[in-house]
């Protein structure tokens, strides 16, 4: 018995290759931000510019190519192909699934933009229509305001987490890959892909991307949460506010980490998209409905008619303002999570089609953010433009997020709504940190198979990484939006990984649109292997 707990030990033990110089380079970030937090800014920001300027071509056509090979696989054949064989049976439901996919992504960013996105471009406050034929507060700046909300939070977006995770899937439960990042690019690399020296660059860089990407998602976290408890309490953000909420989300999301995936995030996820569910029918009573309908609609007609032009605009067109700030670094975001949130849906998607793994991971959640901003923004738009409420002056003198505040605030039950949103945000950034810090603690461990829970102690170090350098860069690293800093450090991780996804997109057209694909594990006795992992 001892024999078997010391091999399972010695299995599973710290992958040092990857740990040592990821955690080195964050505790870096960490060191330096609290003795001169103004240079981490400033090394974030000159990356932000160097991805989102000088390779705004490449963030655009990777997205573009994300889309058009996850659509053929989902329309193709390829899509019939079972994720672990025939036989293999899916683990949750098809809604605690979907509810995992939603809340362990980007959910937070469908709160925290869904009023706030759309008010800033109707009012160009930050100089976002500035290149546009129309001017602000006008009918057609507010058909353009939902229609580019649509763009940067549906089809695209989905489309470059899919692909990731339907590789890592495909590769470990079908082609008996290790369930690994790197395991997508073997079929560009070859033999190579296997080194453990091009394995440990791919995981580091993954890590890095995530662990920057999210610590940026829990700072925008936090101001939005404090502008709410300022809005409707009176609480005046400042770093002790901020550390309380920091250390309220990461309490919250490492106890979560560490009861595992079936109990942990299962939960939180299914509680949280109950809530989103309840939001939806709040604003289908109380909003406007026959204009949210008619504008949405209307919107879904711009935004179809300009889908070729967004979809390849390096800013020429739409400006910097709109372009670089908002959906360039929507696109490095989504890449820079793109990996390790493939893990994570290649880990709760065995059993499922590649067909049902992209309605659940792909076409679901992005017609739920399209249904989403139609509500929400739809109303705050049309509340803005008949005067019942100044979200643009509000957002204008507190920042871009604070729009959201003043939106719960003018309606009925605003004492209930309020505390319901900052609740269901804490659980939302709580439920993506959960999976993320989780994911992470698995790339840092040797041997791990997908329905593993990582070692603990990783799961709350990488955590609390994480938290601190979130509440560096909100308490000290600010801007003209009020989140700049953060939105600097985001694009770093993104840029960190964006040429790995390059690898990742053509891994994907050589297996699924040029090469041979199987519906069946490599062998019986790997199938076995398969099952035994899932039992």
């Amino acid at each position: 018995m001892n024999t078997h707990n010391d091999a399972s030990d010695n299995r599973r033990r710290l992958k040092l290759s990857v740990f040592l110089p990821a955690f080195a380079i964050i505790l870096l970030a960490v060191a330096v931000g609290l003795v001169n937090n103004e240079l981490l800014v400033e090394v974030a920001k000159q990356l932000f510019y160097i991805s989102l300027s000088d390779f705004g071509w490449l963030y655009q056509l990777v997205a573009v190519a994300a889309l058009l090979i996850t659509g053929f696989i989902f329309f193709s054949r390829a899509g019939n192909i079972r994720l672990g064989g025939k036989d293999a049976k899916p683990q949750f439901s098809l809604a605690s699934n979907f509810a995992m996919a939603l809340t362990g992504g980007i959910a937070t960013g469908v709160v925290t933009y869904s009023v706030n996105e759309p008010i800033i471009y109707l009012g160009n406050i930050y100089g976002e229509i500035a290149q546009q034929d129309f001017a602000a507060g006008s009918g057609e700046a507010a058909i353009f305001a939902l229609a580019r909300s649509f763009h940067n939070w549906s089809f695209i977006p989905y489309a470059i987490y899919s692909i990731v995770g339907l590789m890592i899937a495909y590769m470990h439960f079908n082609r008996r890959q290790k369930f690994s990042i790197s395991s997508t690019i073997t079929p560009v690399l070859g033999a190579h892909g296997h080194k453990p020296v091009v394995r440990a660059v791919v995981d580091i860089i993954s890590v890095l991307a995530i662990a920057l990407g999210l610590a940026s998602s829990l700072g925008a976290g936090l101001a939005l949460i404090s502008s709410g408890l300022q809005a409707q309490y009176g609480v005046v953000p400042n770093a002790t506010t901020w550390l309380m909420i920091s250390l309220v989300i990461a309490a919250i999301f490492i106890t979560s980490a560490v009861s595992g995936l079936k109990r942990g995030i299962r939960v939180l996820s299914s509680l949280n998209a109950w809530i989103f569910y309840a939001f939806v029918a709040v604003l289908v009573v109380v909003g406007p409905l026959t204009y949210i309908l008619s504008l949405s609609v209307t919107s879904l007609g711009y935004w179809m008619d300009n889908f070729f032009l967004w979809s390849f605009d390096t800013k020429e067109a739409g400006g910097e303002a709109l372009v670089t700030w908002w959906t360039m670094y929507d696109w490095s975001i989504w890449i820079a999570y793109a990996p390790l949130m493939g893990l994570f849906l290649a880990r709760i998607s065995y059993g499922r089609t590649l067909r049902e793994f992209l309605v659940i991971n792909w076409i679901l959640p992005s017609v739920f953010g399209l249904v989403w901003f139609a509500i929400w923004g739809g109303a705050a738009i049309k509340w803005q433009m008949d005067g019942s409420i100044d979200l643009i002056n509000i957002v204008t003198e507190n920042g871009a997020v604070s729009g959201l505040w003043g939106f719960l605030q003018h309606l009925p039950m605003a004492a209930l709504l309020v505390p319901l949103a900052i609740f269901t945000l804490v659980i939302s950034f709580s439920t993506a940190a959960d999976s993320m810090s989780s994911t992470i603690a698995t790339i840092c461990t040797r041997n791990m198979s997908a329905d593993e829970e990582s070692p603990t102690r990783q799961k709350i170090l990488w955590g609390l990484s994480i938290a601190v350098i979130a509440y560096i860069m909100v308490a000290f690293g600010g801007g003209a939006q009020g989140v700049d800093g953060i939105k600097y450090l985001a694009a770093a991780g993104g840029f960190a990984v964006v040429f790995l996804f390059v690898l990742i997109l053509i891994s994907a057209a050589r297996v699924f649109i040029s090469g041979h694909v199987d519906d069946q594990p490599e062998s019986a006795q790997q199938l076995k292997s398969v099952e035994n992992d899932h039992a």
